[in-house]
């Protein structure tokens, strides 16, 4: 699975957004970014900033990332270059511009998914309660390690992400728990 990995200021911290192949997202197959929290899954505080600004979205025949334009009055550039109408390839340095917020691609990434791991329910305290059990096998419970903390999730997390620290769980391993 490929992974983008995006870097910016705001309100004097640096933040860090990655952004999977196959990442769940408000519009499937795309990651959008903008000031309104209803329509992006990248929200932006910068007032140069449009509510829907651009989507970045992975082509699966190119094998990489791409950026498209979604507010033709207020044109991101990207590497420069104002990107007008249609989309254009992401590298690892590239550099966008939504408004005056510049935003940095600092890795494009390959990573592997490896095969659920089965850990005892007593070396995991971390795992929340999960209503979800494996009926064929009572004594297991699926949940999701979080690729950042390695905290384990109840699988009805994958949409909101690690109640630990923020991150997708898109690309998170799935465990089983041995109860």
């Amino acid at each position: 699975m490929k992974k983008l990995t995006l870097q910016w200021q705001e309100a004097n911290q640096k933040l860090i957004q990655h952004i999977y192949e196959n990442q769940p997202s408000k519009n499937p197959g795309t990651c959008r970014l903008g000031r309104d929290p209803i329509k992006c899954d990248i929200v932006l505080t910068h007032p140069t900033v449009s509510g829907l600004h651009i989507e970045i979205f992975f082509d699966a025949q190119q094998q990489g990332f791409y950026i498209r334009n979604l507010r033709s009055k207020n044109p991101p550039l990207v590497d420069n270059k104002p990107l007008l109408t249609g989309e254009i390839s992401l590298h690892e340095n590239s550099i966008i511009f939504l408004g005056q917020q510049q935003i940095n691609v600092t890795a494009i990434s390959q990573i592997d998914i490896p095969d659920t791991i089965i850990i005892p329910k007593s070396q995991n305290s971390k795992l929340q309660p999960s209503p979800h059990s494996i009926p064929t096998q009572p004594n297991l419970e699926y949940g999701l390690e979080c690729p950042n903390c390695h905290k384990i999730s109840p699988p009805e997390n994958l949409h909101i992400g690690c109640p630990w620290c923020g991150t997708s769980l898109a690309a998170a391993v799935s465990v089983l728990i041995n109860n």
